[in-house]
């Protein structure tokens, strides 16, 4: 019996339609971030806690907007449940290719440490990212995870074997 190398071995899937760990990450990533960003702009006090009063650092009434801890702990507002949901947006639209979803690993691993760096830093611009975003609290380690887990699945895959054209 010779093997079809358009199938993978044993599977009964075509090679075309296999998608690698990096892809699923990016999409698993993806799934996550834009339910945590709808989620954050839903106001059921089970999910958001908004009787928490405004944060005094976020240096806006806009900022203040939506201001809640999402499953009474991590600090959400309107601003970050939206950048939630664009970066899932991007996740999943990574997911296409090896290459995109790399790139997006890559690029979530740099953004998400360095959030949790500045949220370690006792200041109130660094803490709000400039008074906008608020990324202290449990936030911090929930950055350095998401960060060290996306630098895992985006430096970890070779490039050399990544083609331009590896769409699926």
């Amino acid at each position: 019996m010779t093997r079809d190398p358009s199938m993978v071995p044993g599977s009964g899937v075509p090679a075309d339609r296999t998608r690698s760990t990096v892809q699923m990450f990016a999409l698993v990533i993806g799934v996550i971030y834009v339910l945590v960003g709808l989620l954050g702009l839903i106001p059921i006090p089970a999910l958001v806690h908004t009787t928490v009063p405004g944060d005094p650092a976020l240096r806006s009434s806009f900022a203040n907007l939506y201001y809640g801890r999402l499953l009474g702990l991590f600090p959400v507002n309107l601003l970050l449940s939206i950048i939630h949901v664009f970066i899932g947006v991007w996740g999943m639209l990574a997911f296409r290719t090896i290459s995109g979803s790399i790139g997006f690993a890559r690029g979530l691993a740099i953004i998400y440490l360095l959030l949790a760096v500045l949220g370690l830093i006792p200041n109130d611009l660094t803490r709000t990212v400039f008074g906008l975003v608020p990324i202290y609290s449990h936030n911090v380690w929930l950055h350095a995870v998401t960060g060290l887990i996306a630098a895992y699945f985006g430096f970890a895959t070779p490039m050399d074997r990544v083609t331009t054209t590896d769409r699926i």
